[in-house]
């Protein structure tokens, strides 16, 4: 076979006696084969722009980064950060007011700062600033204390239905949902309600009952009497006593068909449930049923 025969058949370019030729050769099958097989083979497609896009990224991922290394700066945000903290925990920690509260049947006693002394009755809480209290003597009071004030400057107890204020003496203050009470031992005291001042010397006191001054009679003890566990009363409504009884012995009260707003003028023992439980329902002119942890008490002709 000529040499030039292949390619020409390739390129379709022989004449047909030189075809009539190459096709006697024992080559032309294979050859016949190879390119028919080639021709049902199909080229992949190229995209020149998404080929230059794909080895531009393949270059930017290889180029090794280079980092600023600065140790100091990271030191010097930590210690900021630190900083900052420190400070905002002085401050939130100076600002906080020293707390403390009884429970029922509970009591307890309270030292301040300048010595002044304070009884706190059960179910009752008092706050102040410890850090301040050179600046200003002043106490928040929920439910019902004895003071006993150092001498010293301005001394204030703050309730949420009237302020109290003393120079040095001993004073007993109540202060509970519908019933507000100041009763002075010893020395001069302030009391403003609703607006109203009113000076309280010793041996006198100061009630509001539903926030409307109720007039108290002058009490015949150098102390209340919550102090040498008993709970007294004159001309209070019996609701107002019934709850202090709960209070006293952390029972829970029920009542039925008895008058709550009739007024109690006695007193009952804090230590003693049974003689207590007696001591309201006599005058009362009521019955009472303790089981339990549960006290009821109900008008002498209820079923």
């Amino acid at each position: 076979m000529k040499e030039n025969y292949l390619a020409k058949w390739l390129n379709n370019e022989l004449t047909e006696a030189e075809l009539a030729e190459f096709e006697k050769t024992a080559e032309y099958a294979t050859y016949k084969r190879i390119a028919e097989v080639s021709g049902e083979l199909e080229a992949p497609e190229f995209h020149l722009a998404a080929a230059f896009e794909d080895i531009k990224k393949k270059q930017s991922q290889n180029t090794p980064k280079v980092v600023q290394l600065n140790p100091m700066r990271k030191v010097w945000r930590i210690a900021a950060a630190i900083a900052v903290i420190v400070v905002a925990s002085y401050f939130y920690v100076n600002s906080m007011d020293e707390t403390v509260s009884t429970q029922f049947a509970q009591r307890t006693e309270v030292v301040l700062p300048d010595a002044s002394e304070v009884v706190l009755n059960a179910d009752s809480e008092v706050s102040y600033s410890e850090k301040k209290w050179d600046q200003e003597r002043n106490i928040s009071l929920k439910g019902e204390a004895f003071f006993k004030v150092a001498k010293g400057k301005k001394f204030t107890v703050s309730t949420t239905d009237g302020t109290v204020a003393v120079l040095g003496t001993q004073f007993n203050v109540e202060n509970r949902k519908g019933f507000f009470e100041v009763t002075c031992f010893e020395g001069l005291v302030s009391v403003t309600f609703n607006g109203k001042e009113t000076k309280l010397p010793a041996g006198t006191s100061f009630m509001a009952i539903d926030g409307k001054v109720i007039p108290s009679e002058a009490p015949n003890t150098a102390a209340p009497s919550w102090i040498n566990n008993e709970s007294s009363f004159k001309s209070i409504p019996l609701a107002y006593v019934l709850d202090e009884f709960q209070r006293q012995y952390n029972v829970e009260v029920e009542t039925e068909n008895v008058d709550l707003g009739q007024l109690f003028t006695g007193t009952f023992s804090n230590t003693n449930i049974n003689l207590a439980l007696q001591s309201i329902s006599t005058p009362s002119l009521i019955k009472f049923k303790l089981e339990g942890n549960k006290v009821l008490f109900y008008a002498e002709d209820a079923p």
